[in-house]
């Protein structure tokens, strides 16, 4: 069995990894002396850490408001379960999807299919659904237009030092 200890090496690890993510050529290198090791030992430690299940993912949060993304829309899809990923795969293919998900059905609510559309303006919001739409032969769908962004934060590990 594995160890579920997190030595104060991986903290250190961890604790580089949970923060802004440096916009420059080497940015691992900087990651590294942050915690304090070298860039192959620093790569070497994420990879280990990743192998023993003791970080799942490392993502990018876009500010997408900023970055000119002014229509998000989340979609919600009604997919015969049998087709559930067959779709996903075609929707997460879309480079304006960011996010897509399944989730149970309710009560007069049968969508299972969520997808996070971004765009420029409402109408290409929507151009992009009904390609989507099209694509998938899926026609059963909500459009919710996101109206206020709220704050992303993650949550952050080994603060203490």
């Amino acid at each position: 069995m594995e160890s579920l200890e997190i030595s104060t090496r991986d903290k250190a690890v961890i604790r580089a990894l949970q923060g802004d993510f440096p916009l420059c050529e080497e940015p691992y290198k900087v990651l590294a002396e942050q915690a304090g090791m070298t860039e192959e030992e620093f790569i070497n430690c994420v990879k280990n850490l990743s192998a023993e299940k003791k970080i799942r993912k490392m993502g990018a949060v876009l500010k997408h408001r900023e970055a000119g993304f002014v229509a998000n829309a989340l979609c919600a899809w009604s997919v015969p379960a049998e087709r559930l990923d067959e779709v996903a795969k075609e929707m997460v293919n879309n480079p304006a999807v960011s996010h897509c998900y399944d989730r149970n059905t309710a009560p007069n609510w049968n969508y299972n299919l969520y997808t996070m559309v971004h765009a420029k303006s409402r109408e290409e919001c929507e151009q992009i659904i009904k390609s989507l739409a099209t694509s998938t032969g899926i026609d059963q769908f909500q459009i919710l237009y996101s109206k206020k962004e709220w704050k992303k934060t993650s949550m952050k590990y080994f603060c203490d030092g």
